[in-house]
């Protein structure tokens, strides 16, 4: 029988946690035919090596350069001819019955699209990234000026994060995160795939949205939970401002009336300030730690004009899905 089902895992510089995510996978899915697709991003580690020996089964691809997430996962879903697409990411386990919990789910809600469920760190604390709600000119207000950090168990104060929800009902979110998303082939053409312009971070969010303006509600269930180890391919916390950054600035531009965009990006740019004044206040005094921070920061706020600018359209979309020609560099929006 075809596969039901495509699993495509972008891997790179994670060849222990691949060889992890690959086994928990087939054991703990039981009632799902599924076709398993690694697409190793030009990993230096020996991933590739070792996944082709440890699961011969699995069908490898080796890329020469690193394509990052978004177009690698638009290449590989190319090849693909199952109903479902999973999208697991590499520093993942699956828990008992998690697929095959999550294809129930979908089948039985078909408005909803795209559909994740719950994350829990290693140590079975919850991980609150399987979801996020849409960035808003309150959750930008609230991101710089500090309050979703000061009341981050508030849902008003908290809203991208949906705090206090502890990921254990069923709910309608405006994203599921790339680690653990469940779709049908159908609506991932029909969206055309990542948009390319997201090279890191973004994506996903991307899609989402997208997604919901075709009138799908994306959707969570807590009864196919896995475990997530986040940024397991970032070693340095730092490396992640820049492409964080330009993926909000971005999703700003594109999913934003064109009137609200200079109002998200000033509260980006002021709470970037805000925090090179407060950890050099700060840092001047403890130094330690809070002085590093404070020179990470320095060092990124002399870069803000590239990441206020946002990723630059490699191929964009419309709100439709379809296809529509790159922006040319410097134009408003781009």
């Amino acid at each position: 029988m075809a596969p039901e089902l495509t699993v495509v895992i972008v891997s790179y510089n994670t060849r222990d946690l691949t060889l992890v995510a690959l086994r928990s996978l087939l054991a703990t899915t039981r009632r799902t035919s599924m076709r398993v697709i690694v697409f190793d991003n030009a990993s230096q580690d020996g991933s590739a090596d070792a996944i082709a020996a440890a699961f011969p089964g699995v069908e490898l691809i080796r890329s020469a350069e690193n394509l990052g997430f978004a177009r690698a996962n638009n290449e590989v879903i190319a090849r693909a001819t199952s109903e479902w697409i999973l999208l697991l990411n590499p520093d993942t386990e699956c828990h008992e019955g998690a697929v095959d919990n999550l294809m129930a789910f979908a089948r039985a809600h078909p408005e909803a699209g795209i559909y994740g469920g719950r994350t829990v760190f290693p140590d079975g604390r919850l991980n609150i990234a399987s979801c996020w709600n849409r960035i808003t000119p309150w959750s930008s207000f609230c991101r710089m000026t500090g309050l979703f950090s000061l009341f981050s168990g508030s849902e008003f104060f908290n809203p991208e994060g949906i705090g206090g929800w502890k990921r254990d009902t069923v709910r309608h979110v405006d994203i599921v995160v790339g680690c653990f998303m469940l779709l049908r082939r159908e609506l991932w053409n029909r969206l055309g795939g990542f948009d390319l312009k997201y090279f890191m971070y973004g994506e996903e969010a991307d899609l989402c949205l997208r997604a919901r303006r075709l009138g799908f509600h994306p959707m969570i269930t807590p009864d196919a939970e896995i475990m997530h180890i986040v940024g397991a391919a970032m070693n340095v916390q730092s490396d992640k401002l820049a492409p964080v950054h330009k993926a909000r600035a971005t999703l700003i531009r594109d999913h934003w009336p064109a009137w609200q965009v200079p109002f998200g990006l000033a509260m980006m740019w002021l709470g970037v300030g805000a925090r090179v004044i407060g950890t050099s206040l700060v840092g001047a005094v403890v130094g330690g730690r809070v002085a590093q921070r404070a020179r990470a920061y320095r060092a990124f706020w002399a870069k803000r004009r590239d990441w206020l600018g946002g990723y630059r359209a490699a191929q964009g979309r419309d709100p439709d899905g379809g296809p529509v020609p790159a922006v040319p560099p410097g134009r408003p929006g781009a």
